[in-house]
């Protein structure tokens, strides 16, 4: 496929990948495992079960409690131990409202998943069965992949865009995947187009991804469909972010306070339509992913499929463990993974990857200097801001220049941070910075709702006022002339 355009901003950056970029393994199934309810974009689950419960593998444990929210199941059959805060992952460590279950060792599967003919089911149906398999997007984000679905049916014309540009350094879940899975992803690829209505779907694959390629081509030459094709995008980190992937491909951009669906595009990661297809085909929901487990810090850098809720200590044992002191235990890339401060934290839905970095792995950041202004940071961002500006309003607290240049817009990516001299932590700073603007927006958009009513409320009261008196000079009127 040809693309519309190239990357814009970005970096070339070592992958670090080879090392983990052999067949997956299977992890065995932990002793216990920590679901936190809270593990998916929008509000927490719900807990169906209560202390002393037995559950079997893939029975639903806890519900959505709105429409941006996600099921909860169990990973493995056993007995609920507890329901109580415990370390997780995504809050860097602090504690999250879980369900901790103890392994019976017996994968009792729960007997009301069952497979479904998805060709048969009404679009809307099948986006509510996806939404009942707990689907979360598994490039990062955790947003729930019916909910992001059902916004998007709106639209007339849908082009779906498989995402398998795992740009970011040490990460090779996606590319492992899709090399020995691709007939998951092009069947996961089927079933969204039916929840969309979608005529047209891409798969995006790195262009340093060949084995990967390969494989999803190969798997498409068996394919009867011909709405699917595949397209090789360029190594730049970050091509595989949404907006940037949706230009790139489509030649087209995103409003800034819009969505891919209102220019007619939906993004879901290779690793969602996988997961999609195994719900779909086999009647299993979201229990288990697989994940990078790579760095200098342990013994066998691997590709893992690993149940959700197993503890991350577990995971580096089956690993081989560690082999040298470590800096740094990271969820996620080099780039915008989160430090993590112990490994008794457990696997999310979200983790795709886990970095036992050393000191080696990473080159340690310098003493921060003041800008020199060299334009290395606006040159390197993708979103095509200023960062320089966005940082000089930031150390102000200048909240109407920050919006002005378009700080919401910062997909926190970290190319400024990579290549400023002056060793200034240009993503933390305006990490810090958007809570202040976001609460300004908010409060004016609650203003301006508020505005709003009340301006509604006085037209109708003036509206209500002026049909009264014209019904009592109506009645005036009739008295008169029946005098």
């Amino acid at each position: 496929m040809l693309l519309h355009s190239h990357v814009r901003g970005g970096l070339q950056l070592v992958g670090h990948k080879r090392r983990s970029a052999a067949s997956v393994r299977i992890a065995a199934a932990p002793a216990e495992v920590i679901l936190a309810l809270d593990q998916h974009t929008g509000l927490p689950a719900i807990a169906l079960v209560k202390p002393g419960d037995a559950v079997a593998m893939g029975q639903p444990i806890a519900q959505p409690q709105s429409d941006i929210s996600a099921w909860v199941h169990s990973p493995i059959s056993g007995r609920v131990v507890a329901i109580e805060p415990r370390p997780a992952a995504h809050h860097r460590g602090e504690l999250a409202p879980s369900i901790v279950i103890a392994n019976d060792g017996e994968d009792r599967r729960h007997p009301a998943n069952a497979p479904v003919d998805f060709a048969s089911m009404d679009p809307l149906e099948l986006c509510e069965h996806i939404a009942r398999g707990g689907i979360v997007g598994l490039g990062g984000a955790t947003f729930p992949t019916a909910a992001k679905l059902l916004q998007a049916r709106a639209c007339a014309h849908i082009h779906l865009i498989l995402n398998g540009v795992e740009c970011e350094p040490w990460i090779s879940c996606d590319d492992l995947l899709m090399r020995e899975r691709a007939h998951d992803v092009i069947l996961g690829a089927h079933i969204l187009c039916r929840s969309l209505g979608a005529a047209k779907c891409t798969i995006a694959i790195e262009s340093d991804m060949p084995e990967a390629r390969s494989a999803v081509r190969a798997a498409l030459a068996s394919d009867t469909a011909s709405n699917i094709e595949v397209a090789s995008v360029p190594s730049i980190y970050p091509a595989g972010g949404e907006r940037q992937l949706i230009t790139t491909l489509t030649g087209q951009e995103v409003p800034a306070d819009g969505l891919p669906s209102d220019i007619g595009v939906v993004c879901q990661n290779v690793g969602t339509a996988a997961a999609i297809a195994r719900w779909i085909r086999d009647g299993e929901p979201l229990i288990r992913r697989i994940v990078t487990l790579t760095g200098s810090g342990v013994r066998e850098p691997v590709n893992v499929e690993v149940r959700i809720g197993t503890p991350l200590a577990q995971l580096i044992e089956d690993a081989g463990g560690y082999q040298q002191p470590i800096a740094e235990l990271i969820m996620g890339g080099s780039m915008m993974g989160k430090t993590l401060p112990h490994d008794g934290v457990p696997v999310t839905k979200g983790t795709n990857c886990v970095i036992a970095a050393t000191a080696a792995d990473f080159h340690e950041r310098g003493t921060e200097m003041p800008c020199i202004r060299c334009g290395n940071c606006a040159e390197a961002c993708p979103a095509s801001l200023l960062p320089q500006q966005l940082h000089w309003y930031a150390l102000g607290k200048d909240l109407d220049a920050l919006e002005s240049h378009g700080l919401l817009d910062c997909i926190e990516c970290g190319c400024c941070d990579y290549v400023c001299p002056s060793q200034i932590p240009l993503t933390q700073r305006f990490r810090d910075a958007k809570p202040a603007l976001l609460e300004t927006v908010d409060s004016r958009t609650r203003a301006n709702d508020a505005r709003l009513r009340f301006e509604s409320r006085e037209q109708r009261l003036t509206r209500l006022e002026a049909e009264r008196r014209a019904k009592l000079d109506e009645k005036r009127k009739a008295f008169k002339d029946a005098r």
